[in-house]
């Protein structure tokens, strides 16, 4: 008899522990660069938090919480009446704009969660969503996790009197098509710079109303814009309040980014949906320091002045220095970030050149393609943060110089 060949089937390819949706992201560039920060003893210059902290009757009055009982346990679910009220009354107070505390304000986790959360509870698997390119990166993967399909708009370099970002409204709308169900806003503009002016965000709201668009607009910035800039929130132009989720943070405007206390305020359908996905993620966070924010948010406009002071003064520091270190500096109107191109340094290639700075100057920088579905159009662009001591800001200058040394 003739022995049967035995024809045994491959062994199947393993399939990867990650989803195909989160598959292109990996451990985010903010992970590696202060890695690198903390192995080579270099001034951080790239993750976005502050040095210090925030006020301290605002540090006292979670701490007061905390021993008072307050927040220990669950907090409410849309978060404590204090801190929704105390949203509510500064969005009437500096924009006009009136919430219901009870069925118009949503607390989370952070800006991040409200984020997540909206494009979780708003989006359906295919749904585009049109965001502004170079972007935080927490969108592109909230944006796969729903299963939308995110198509960038570029903010490209402009010459207006100042070397800026700008949107180029006509390719904003090219971008909407039938499929196209939400407007991914961010202004401030993180990492440009960039604060949208008037003109572009009555174009914005003219699209969204005639494409019958959602907004979802990232205005965590809203206290730090500088010179002539002004933050208009796009909930108050015609025919978006009603369309519009907007959120929030205390983080950024109280140095107290650790504390995770974040929100989003919108007409009561937009609130629920978001409201529906954020039960399943966090359910709730933050109790006590959610008592606190409700006090941050009642300080009284010298707060807000001086603070926007002291950033400013922080910004023209680290911007003389990168300029005199041979970087173009472009124009920081609102957040804390100044992004630079370097190509005036001999370099074309921002992850190269940030992953070699640290033992070059002893700073770390954030390459900005790392923001970009394009990075061929984010390439040349590096990122600093300024949101730190003065005395920290002065030596990392220095230390820059040594690039033209």
């Amino acid at each position: 008899m003739t022995a049967m060949t035995s024809s045994a089937s491959p062994a199947p390819t393993p399939r990867p522990p990650l989803n195909r949706r989160l598959a292109e992201f990996g451990t985010t560039i903010f992970a590696e660069m202060s890695a690198l920060a903390l192995s080579t003893g270099s001034i951080n210059l790239g993750q976005g938090f502050p040095d210090t902290d925030g006020p301290e009757e605002i540090r006292e009055a979670a701490v007061r919480a905390l021993r008072d009982g307050r927040g220990n346990q669950y907090p409410p679910g849309p978060g404590v009446p204090e801190l929704r009220t105390a949203i509510a009354a500064h969005q009437e107070k500096r924009y006009g704009l009136t919430y219901d505390p009870d069925t118009e304000v949503l607390v989370t986790a952070g800006a991040t969660e409200a984020i997540a959360a909206a494009l979780l509870g708003l989006l359906e698997p295919g749904d585009e969503v049109v965001a502004l390119e170079p972007y935080y990166d927490s969108y592109a993967a909230c944006i796969a996790m729903a299963g939308g399909t995110r198509v960038p708009v570029t903010l490209r370099p402009h010459s207006d009197g100042h070397a800026s970002f700008r949107l180029d409204l006509d390719e904003l709308r090219d971008a909407v098509t039938d499929r196209t169900r939400l407007l991914l806003i961010n202004t401030p503009h993180n990492p440009t710079g960039t604060v949208l002016t008037r003109a572009e965000l009555t174009a914005i709201a003219e699209l969204a109303v005639e494409r019958d668009l959602l907004v979802v607009t990232d205005e965590v910035y809203e206290h730090l814009v500088f010179d002539d800039a002004e933050h208009i929130p796009l909930a108050t132009f015609p025919g978006m309040r009603e369309r519009t989720v907007t959120v929030g943070s205390a983080g950024k405007t109280f140095s107290f980014t650790g504390w995770k206390v974040g929100w989003a305020t919108a007409p009561p359908a937009l609130v629920s949906a978001v409201r529906s996905a954020k039960q399943y993620l966090t359910y709730v966070a933050s109790g006590p320091f959610q008592y606190a924010v409700a006090e941050a948010l009642a300080l009284p406009d010298s707060y807000f002045e001086a603070f926007r002071a002291d950033l400013l003064a922080k910004r023209d520091l680290l911007a003389t220095g990168l300029a005199d270190a041979g970087f173009e500096v472009f124009r920081t109107a609102g957040t804390y970030f100044i992004t630079t191109d370097i190509r005036p340094l001999g370099e074309r290639d921002g992850f190269a050149f940030c992953r070699a700075l640290p033992e070059r100057a002893g700073v770390v920088a954030i390459p900005n393609a790392v923001f970009y579905d394009h990075r061929e159009a984010g390439a040349p662009f590096v990122r600093f943060a300024f949101c730190k001591r003065t005395d920290v800001l002065t030596e990392a200058a220095n230390r820059l110089r040594r690039l033209t040394s």
